[in-house]
């Protein structure tokens, strides 16, 4: 009973952790911060891709090391490269140092990808309670977005004054979720790890039969790129929206309202998924989601109410994101979890790496309202691809029915 009772502590737990994680202060100002510190747009670019060459190689080995040691190991030294990633930002004044502290930030989402949705899961799991996970993850978002908000707000106001404190308080706010780290329980799951083997061995076996689960199941590999295609775009519109806005005159604090309000929009209706999916299920959210989210950034482009399509880009990333991680924790074991999800964001940090610093680079040559209207483009044709995918499986699914 008590056993159980720590179990549910890790729910309650992980709502406080992704509050305070996610009230990063620095989220929505450190792309004009850099700019003001002379960083072009490619370069940028570059830094961003930087963190994805990071996360890419090291988002697999990261959650192997979650499935061998544990999730809670992994949450606890994802907050600790964090908080040296933030201290060598704050003190550094040139492009290497930049980039060095971009690759212990981008450590430390590798560490907590796929450890943190594994370690709520197989708490779950444990509890027989699986059935509840979309439930609680839109609960999580729930507390995602509404540390988003203050953060958005907060930042963009402090920004405005000085750079320097907002990245001092996120450092104290990181210190503090190193702390609460400590206080997670581990469920109780078989995990892999043979201590006769070396790490690295264990590390190749552990990815093997992961790759091995992903390629008996094409349905995961579907999820998987779909899923974070959706959360690349999301993301470049997310950071060069920044600098478009501050060329065109907004303040820090008036492109951290904007990100604000559409952090609360996502708080409420993303903690709503559940009941959303139940009524258009899954070949709705996967088919109806994408076309809203390209449509929201071709009114990006094209119109000046980027403010209201940017609102509903976060919206729709926000349910894609917390109904398609339902289904893929439903499809693997929980030996694996850690690290199949931990591929999932390797994938994205793939996508990064390809699209973030060509945006750039067109930003710098032409315009930000040319790379988005690029986007678009892209996103158009994925999205057809998508629908005559969608429309493939329907038949065969009445073919196999007859």
């Amino acid at each position: 009973m008590e056993y159980n009772n720590k179990l549910l502590n890790n729910i309650k737990n992980n709502y406080i952790f992704t509050f305070l994680a996610r009230l990063d202060l620095t989220q929505g100002i450190w792309m004009i911060y850099l700019a003001t510190q002379g960083m072009s747009l490619f370069q940028l670019g570059i830094l961003e891709g930087i963190f994805h060459v990071t996360s890419f190689f090291m988002e697999v080995p990261t959650g192997v090391i979650a499935d061998i040691y544990s999730r809670k190991v992994s949450r606890l030294l994802g907050r600790v490269a964090a908080l040296i990633g933030v201290l060598i930002l704050l003190f550094s004044n040139s492009f290497y140092l930049y980039a060095l502290s971009f690759v212990f930030i981008a450590l430390s989402y590798n560490l907590e990808s796929g450890a943190g949705d594994a370690l709520i899961y197989d708490s779950l799991k444990e509890l027989n309670n699986e059935n509840k996970y979309m439930k609680i993850s839109g609960n999580k978002e729930l507390f995602f977005q509404m540390g988003s908000f203050i953060a958005f707000i907060a930042g963009g106001y402090i920004a405005t004054r000085s750079y320097k404190i907002a990245f001092i308080i996120t450092a104290v706010i990181t210190m503090i979720t190193i702390i609460q780290s400590f206080f997670f329980t581990e469920p109780n799951i078989e995990y892999s790890f043979n201590k006769k083997l070396n790490i690295f061995s264990s590390m190749k076996n552990q990815i093997v039969e992961s790759t091995k689960i992903i390629k008996g199941n094409k349905k995961i590999g579907f999820l998987i790129i779909f899923v974070q295609l959706i959360g690349a775009f999301a993301t470049s519109m997310f950071y060069y929206l920044q600098n478009y806005l501050k060329g065109n005159g907004y303040t820090e604090f008036h492109i951290g309202i904007l990100f604000a309000i559409s952090s609360l929009f996502a708080a409420i209706i993303g903690s709503k998924t559940y009941l959303l999916e139940s009524k258009i299920k899954e070949r709705g959210i996967l088919l109806i989601m994408p076309i809203i989210a390209i449509v929201s950034i071709w009114g990006i482009a094209l119109t000046k109410y980027y403010f209201i399509y940017y609102i509903i880009l976060v919206i729709v990333e926000s349910i894609i994101y917390i109904a398609t991680n339902d289904y893929i924790n439903k499809l693997i074991p929980s030996e694996s979890r850690a690290t199949i999800l931990s591929v999932t964001s390797m994938i994205f940090s793939l996508f990064m790496i390809t699209i973030f610093p060509i945006i750039g680079r067109i930003g710098d040559v032409y315009s930000l309202k040319l790379a988005f209207k690029l986007l678009g483009v892209l996103g158009s044709i994925l999205v057809i691809i998508n629908t005559y995918v969608m429309i493939i499986i329907k038949r065969k699914e009445k073919i196999n029915g007859c």
